[in-house]
């Protein structure tokens, strides 16, 4: 079994936050032309309203917390660990050198720390994580559990996530554009196929459902019978005018109110027992 690395209690745990938690000897400035990107990045995009204030703090202050870099194939190159947001940044505004601390990272090492970074500092896309989740488990054959310890999530997440790479391009598409939430996705899930699942899609689109909505809709064209909702509990008023009928006219009694008038329904149940509350009713 892999040994797990304990990245679930947090990137502090591996990532200096601050400089005081890292003596300045451990951190170094490299050419910033030097640093090629993480190519296990999980993250493919990045906001470029964000990316923009940070490269304006970068100017006004420089880059405050160093990168995570481990050394390249070629002489004087460096891969980028964590601290692609920063890096970016920092290109944007044309910073020659940032700081850095180097330290060895295996490829597997790679997907499990950039993961982590995104998670814990900034969401990540679902599908993003997903296809993430699938090199940890595909590439480096980590299960759901070892994931999700590696990550701290649980693993039913782990689980559920990976299932959306199963989705059409259609629906990953919408997905990934913002158009439809990772709860909408996951309903479609339960349709059998792409066809179903695509036809669904152009339905939330069109008449923008909502993931309640979704379900409902799934449930239909799957065969399910809708849930029907329960009714309303009823009016403490009514039950007791109710009762007083009851009593007065010696028979069951229901009152339907709607939002302008309604129905008041005597039961009888014999020409008798009608003749009786008649005489009750008519009588001075």
């Amino acid at each position: 079994m892999t040994k797990k690395s304990g990245l679930g209690k947090g990137l502090d745990a591996l990532l200096p936050t601050a400089e005081s938690q890292l003596p300045e000897s451990g951190i170094t400035h490299i050419p910033t032309a030097n640093i090629i990107p993480n190519p296990r990045q999980p993250r493919t995009n990045f906001d470029s309203d964000e990316l923009d204030e940070l490269a304006i703090s970068i100017g006004e202050h420089g880059v405050i917390q160093p990168l995570i870099v481990t050394q390249g194939e070629a002489a004087g190159q460096y891969t980028l660990i964590a601290g692609e947001r920063r890096l970016l940044a920092a290109q944007l505004i044309n910073l020659e050198e940032v700081p850095v601390i180097i330290r060895g990272a295996s490829d597997q090492e790679l997907v499990e720390l950039a993961l982590v970074e995104n998670v814990q500092r900034t969401d990540l896309g679902p599908l993003e994580a997903a296809e993430a989740y699938r090199q940890l488990t595909e590439d480096f054959n980590l299960s759901h559990e070892e994931i999700a310890a590696r990550v701290g999530k649980n693993r039913v997440t782990i689980t559920n996530t990976l299932r959306l790479l199963k989705l059409p391009n259609d629906v990953k598409e919408s997905l990934a554009e913002g158009n439809i939430t990772e709860g909408h996705a996951r309903a479609l899930l339960a349709l059998p196929t792409p066809e179903a699942q695509n036809a669904a899609l152009k339905s939330i689109l069109k008449n923008d459902l909502n993931v309640r909505q979704t379900e409902e809709l799934v449930r239909k064209l799957g065969g399910e019978k809708p849930q029907r909702q329960s009714p309303p509990p009823p009016d403490p008023e009514i039950k007791a005018l109710e009762e007083q009928l009851r009593q007065r006219l010696g028979t069951r009694v229901t009152l339907n109110q709607r939002n302008k008038g309604g129905t008041l329904t005597i039961h009888y149940y014999s020409a008798e027992e009608l003749n009786t509350i008649l005489d009750l009713i008519m009588s001075d």
